[in-house]
């Protein structure tokens, strides 16, 4: 397949430094709001990029569960079976990048920083709060990403799972929350003729720095 012949033209808004705030937070919500408000499906969707030690980068896409602001910092946390490829790169190598796009708004956003553990309360309170079924689902994918013999045999350890806890399934140790500190980040708007708006905010000295850069 062969798409170098095809266009498209991004021309439903526009990003100007002077109408953006100080610190990254407040555009970051109302970029949020906003794909709510279009019903942008799961706009909480992000691809989150890693690298291990052997310095070859990998991305997959999961769900931000919440994004905080303390003070000037911003938070992002998300869950993960911590067996897994992410996992397992961020325990060789703490950092990692986010993406989020949203195709029908022409907007991407891009977060960087240090990724650490989420407290072990916060995850139990976060396991609980979960359909039975996505429990007993973390329980049958050890490690995730593992080989598996066939379908029939990740059914059969969720029927096991089942019967084991009944109602009350408790937490893995091997799955929970991250929590990555963001010291960058950039707002893309596309624009007309591929002269697209990029905003970006870094962390130098405790404090947020504004800059274009260009498309």
């Amino acid at each position: 397949m062969d798409f170098s012949a095809s266009r498209q033209s991004y021309e439903k808004d526009e990003l100007i430094e002077q109408n953006t705030p100080n610190t990254p937070y407040p555009l970051f919500d109302q970029w949020i709001k906003d794909a709510l408000a279009e019903k942008v499906k799961e706009p909480y969707a992000m691809s989150v990029a890693t690298c291990g030690a052997d310095n070859r980068p990998s991305v997959r896409t999961v769900l931000m569960r919440e994004v905080v602001e303390r003070g000037d910092e911003v938070f992002l946390v998300f869950y993960t079976n911590y067996d897994s490829d992410k996992g397992q790169d961020l325990a060789q190598n703490p950092h990692a990048e986010c993406l989020f796009f949203w195709a029908d708004m022409e907007r991407q956003v891009r977060i960087s920083g240090a990724v650490q553990k989420l407290d072990e309360e916060l995850s139990d309170t976060y396991f609980a709060s979960r359909p039975i079924d996505s429990q007993l689902a973390a329980w049958v994918s050890r490690p995730q990403s593992g080989v598996v013999d066939s379908r029939e045999v990740m059914e059969g350890d969720f029927v096991n799972y089942q019967t084991q806890f009944g109602t009350h399934v408790p937490r893995p140790e091997f799955w929970g929350g991250y929590l990555l500190i963001a010291d960058k980040i950039e707002f893309w708007q596309g624009r007309a003729n591929r002269m697209h708006d990029r905003i970006v905010y870094k962390k130098e000295n405790e404090k947020w720095v504004r800059e274009r850069i260009l498309p």
